[in-house]
């Protein structure tokens, strides 16, 4: 089988839901992505969604020029050769931003598990079938607002609930406090302030998260921080949780995991380079007895390939999602089945549900 055609699709949603405030910089969201598909010489074709970043037009341009020369022809089975060869064709003259192999690595995925016949977690090497979910939230207005979305995740029956809180010390306390009190001692909490403090902050901050009995704290300072991570990690009892944001992939984990500088390591579908990465980073979590928990993808048409590879991985807990997920569930045909406070698997072949091409028609602004 080789990959005959690639199309790139640059896309933007047309009424895009988020609003300034839930965004801590400010910048309201455009919603802009990629979608990437494959058609082969035997007549299977998929399709994903990628990343934008600060927009489709440089996305999808970087893509047209870097990535679909280098697959045009290949073989999608030789996805370890793409990896290994790409990432040295790349150091040498294209220098991709993280999310920019992502899709054509999934598509690469994607095909073979069709032409197998097997849901893709399955063709992985499936653990589980279901995979508790949590929700993880914007910057919202005030600490009550924290508390109150936490309760109402709590009353769905999901897993757990996730702060980004506003990013100032004493309102983050206060949130983390209120979110405690209003869900009670027994349901799953973590912090996430997305690199906002500074180390006498996090220290400070990590020391409450721990009398209040939060899950984890994750990325405490910026990731690549790593002496001010490891400090951290060696000297609170709550685990530090980090890494999704480093270029590197599995090679930059192996450093974080050998120096002690997180607990747990982060990896996804779509800033790290696509399933390939994202498996090996897992399994190398695993033999240093290491979780390995999967970031939000965003756009659920790549949340769906990010659960896929959650009920692959042993020592992943939970599958995240953004809340309000209405914000984020747009292009897939149908919606992420959710039951019993778990994200169910889909049982048909690859991705197991269509994306929304009508959505998708309506949203392209340019074909590449």
């Amino acid at each position: 089988m080789k990959i005959s055609n690639i199309e790139i699709r640059l896309c933007a949603h047309k009424e895009p839901p988020m609003r300034d405030q839930e965004m801590r910089s400010g910048k309201k969201s455009e919603m802009e992505f990629l979608v990437i598909r494959f058609e082969t010489d035997e007549g299977l074709t998929v399709d994903t969604f990628g990343f934008a970043g600060s927009g489709a037009r440089h996305a999808g341009y970087l893509a047209a020029s870097a990535l679909k020369p280098f697959f045009m022809g290949k073989d999608p089975a030789f996805r370890e050769k793409h990896w290994q060869d790409f990432r040295m064709v790349d150091r040498w003259w294209h220098h991709v931003p993280i999310y920019s192999y992502g899709p054509f690595d999934i598509c690469c995925w994607l095909l073979c598990a069709e032409a197998a016949g097997q849901p893709l977690y399955k063709y992985l090497g499936a653990v589980r079938d279901r995979v508790p979910i949590y929700a993880s939230s914007l910057t919202l207005s005030s600490p009550s607002a924290y508390a109150e979305q936490a309760l109402a995740i709590k009353a769905r029956g999901w897993a757990g609930y996730k702060l980004h809180p506003i990013g100032e010390e004493r309102l983050d306390i206060e949130s983390y406090r209120l979110c405690r009190e209003a869900v009670g001692a027994d349901f799953t909490l973590m912090a996430d302030p997305v690199a906002c403090y500074n180390h006498q902050q996090a220290l400070r901050i990590g020391r409450v998260l721990e009398g209040l009995k939060y899950h984890w704290f994750e990325e405490p300072l910026f990731d690549c921080d790593l002496n001010g991570l490891r400090e951290l990690a060696r000297v609170l009892d709550i685990p530090i949780c980090a890494g999704e944001v480093l270029p590197g992939s599995h090679y930059m984990a192996a450093e974080l995991i050998a120096s002690r500088a997180v607990d747990i390591i982060r990896t996804d579908v779509s800033w790290k380079g696509g399933i390939t990465p994202v498996i090996k980073t897992a399994h190398l979590a695993e033999s240093f007895g290491f979780q390995c928990e999967l970031h939000s993808t965003i756009y659920h048409p790549l949340e769906i390939i990010n659960l896929h590879c959650c009920a692959a991985i042993a020592n992943c807990e939970f599958f995240e999602v953004l809340e309000p997920v209405s914000y984020f569930d747009f292009g897939l045909k149908e919606k992420i089945r959710i039951e019993d406070g778990c994200a169910i698997l889909p049982e048909g072949s690859g991705r197991g549900i269509a994306l929304d091409w009508d959505f998708i028609e309506d949203s392209t602004f340019e074909i590449l």
